[in-house]
């Protein structure tokens, strides 16, 4: 591949198979799915070589051929304030970042900065599953409050969440824009969420990983931008999911709140972490106007890929795909198959060859769904379009 061109051809195939994916070498121990011709749509990584601006980076650290300690992060995190600044209208301040070891290791440190075992911790949920294994882990209880759907989105009730609370609650954790649902939450519903953490007296941890993988009519807000939560709030970011470098395990969390930011800080030091040099080198090059223009080039891609996954999907009768507003996850609900979850499953995995998230792991009101990863080669969702068409073809 030529790194001189400044885009990406999305539609080239690159086999990953024995290449240390987990995706695609993890599928058939743990789904059943054949290696040779099963379709991976389970894990939230793209099918997509990174940007060249990126591949660059990486190429001039290897010719430089010495991989030490990094030193002076100051264009890093002029990088972060850049890409906020011009890609989602929020002046952050650089001093206010931290970087993990991506953020699922970013949630586990709020957990352990912010709350004591026992304490509640609320998920809105479906929701992302990594949320719930930490807090578990960290010997935390999850308080799940279960959304609704509304007009084919998701919504939340919180006269009902309200009803909910015990005051053994110390966090609330966000998932904005919605991991598995793509729902973009308007000012509106970000308003409610920060009063109901306001009313609960939470820290509110906005996970907004997603938030470049918008697609075309919607709008993401940063949680950083909504009234009266500044004293509460940690906002998440990441360039992973959006440049497909999650293997650089870096993450950005950011904290304008002194009292907060100090006991995040106190924990990072307690623990000895500091990042890898590559991240933040890519992070670096990916922040900058060439990585924006592979980004609005990924995202037209991307609402293609949906167009054509959404209409097979919701020609087949029973299923149901959830209208995608961002990311590239496909949330697709049978229950108007009839079936139970078991059958469903087996459908898709052992007839259609294809390997998808289960619902029931992203917790309450995830049942009857199974979530697929559209970010791939669009040849390859039609082509899992056209197996899962024939896999229910007794329902047409």
């Amino acid at each position: 591949m030529s790194f001189d061109s400044p885009r990406t051809s999305f539609d080239t195939p690159i086999d990953r198979r024995g290449t240390h994916c987990v995706k695609w070498d993890a599928m058939e121990k743990i789904y059943g799915v054949p290696a040779d011709d099963g379709i991976s749509m389970w894990v939230a990584d793209m099918d997509f070589a990174a940007a060249p601006v990126i591949q660059r980076a990486v190429q001039d650290m290897v010719d430089h051929g010495v991989y030490g300690y990094f030193g002076d992060d100051s264009k890093y995190r002029a990088a972060i304030q850049w890409w906020m600044r011009e890609r989602h209208g929020w002046d952050l301040d650089p001093a206010h970042i931290f970087t993990t070891h991506g953020l699922v290791n970013g949630t586990a440190m709020c957990v352990d900065a912010f709350t004591a075992p026992g304490d509640g911790v609320v998920l809105f949920t479906p929701v992302y599953h990594a949320f719930a294994k930490v807090i578990k882990a960290a010997g935390r209880r999850v308080v799940e409050c279960e959304m609704t759907q509304e007009n084919g989105r998701y919504a939340m009730d919180f006269d009902a969440y309200d009803a909910q609370m015990d005051g053994s609650e110390r966090m609330v954790i966000l998932c904005s824009p919605h991991n598995p649902g793509g729902t973009v939450w308007t000012r509106a519903e970000l308003q409610a969420v920060a009063d109901f953490a306001k009313r609960h007296d939470l820290v509110l941890v906005s996970d907004e990983i997603h938030h470049d993988l918008v697609m075309p009519g919607q709008t993401h807000t940063p949680m950083a931008l909504i009234d009266g939560v500044a004293d509460r709030l940690v906002m998440m970011t990441a360039t992973t999911k959006t440049f497909n470098i999650a293997g650089s395990h870096s993450g950005n969390v950011i904290i304008a709140d002194a009292e907060l930011r100090g006991k995040f800080e106190a924990r990072m030091n307690a623990l000895g972490m500091s990042p890898n040099s590559f991240g933040l080198f890519m992070a670096t090059a990916a922040y900058s106007p060439e990585g924006a223009a592979w980004v609005d080039d990924l995202v037209t891609y991307l609402d293609g890929n949906r167009q054509v996954f959404d209409a097979g999907i919701d020609a087949i009768p029973g299923l149901k795909s959830m209208p995608l507003q961002a990311t590239y996850l496909a949330w697709v609900d049978f229950a108007d198959t009839g079936m139970d979850r078991a059958e469903f499953t087996r459908r898709v995995e052992q007839d259609a060859c294809i390997a998808a998230n289960h619902g029931p792991t992203f917790g309450q009101g995830g049942g009857s769904f199974l979530r697929f990863n559209i970010a791939t080669p669009r040849a390859r969702v039609e082509e899992a379009v056209a197996r899962l068409a024939d896999a229910f073809k007794d329902l047409q």
